[in-house]
């Protein structure tokens, strides 16, 4: 994955920190980026605007270090499954089992790399976000394409139309999802492949 530049850490107490990039991360993905402003974050942390300014320096570098935690995060678990050596079928699996564990951890996050991403990729800032992005396409579409080589996939599968299906499907789950409800990461990804597989899957 490409080497990014990590967000400046003051000395702020870690603690502290998290909480306020919670707070932060959950007010841009309900008001947006743009709308939102440091005041905003500063009053749902119930703390003065001036004092935001001694943690972070401005709403960009919250931003960018919500985004970095989750990318990062995110490429730790598929890192692992495309070097654990499955079949396409498992890979697939496992890909999607860490992408619903991701919306877990980090359901603002991913509802702003949703709505905003495509915008801030312009910007110089945010540059790794589209290098994710392509890093991400990679890794689907190589696992499918294997699949359909391998008959594993039906052989008249389009891999890129399925690609952009199971990625709109699955990352929109942040849009409802809510941590600790009635059903877990895991047995969400169980139900959604049961629909998915049964659709790609060559039938025997």
């Amino acid at each position: 994955m490409p080497t990014k530049k990590k967000p400046q850490v003051t000395g702020a107490a870690p603690a502290r920190r998290r909480e306020l990039l919670r707070t932060a991360a959950e007010v841009f993905a309900e008001q947006g980026y743009n709308a939102t402003t440091v005041r905003t974050i500063a009053d749902q942390a119930g703390m003065l605007a001036g004092s935001l300014y001694y943690h972070f320096d401005s709403k960009e570098s919250m931003l960018e270090e919500i985004l970095h935690t989750f990318l990062d995060e995110l490429w730790d678990g598929y890192d692992a499954v495309l070097e654990a050596g499955l079949g396409p079928r498992g890979t697939l699996q496992a890909l999607v089992t860490e992408s619903f564990k991701e919306i877990d951890r980090h359901r603002a996050a991913v509802a702003i790399y949703q709505k905003e991403s495509r915008q801030l990729a312009a910007q110089e800032r945010f540059a790794f976000l589209a290098e994710s992005q392509s890093k991400f396409e990679k890794a689907w579409l190589t696992t499918l394409e294997r699949g359909v080589a391998d008959r594993v996939f039906r052989d008249d599968l389009d891999v890129r139309l399925t690609y952009r299906f199971v990625r709109d499907t699955v990352w929109v789950a942040a849009s409802w999802y809510r941590p600790g409800g009635q059903h877990s990461p895991e047995e969400i990804a169980r139900q959604y492949l049961s629909m998915v597989l049964d659709g790609i899957a060559v039938r025997e």
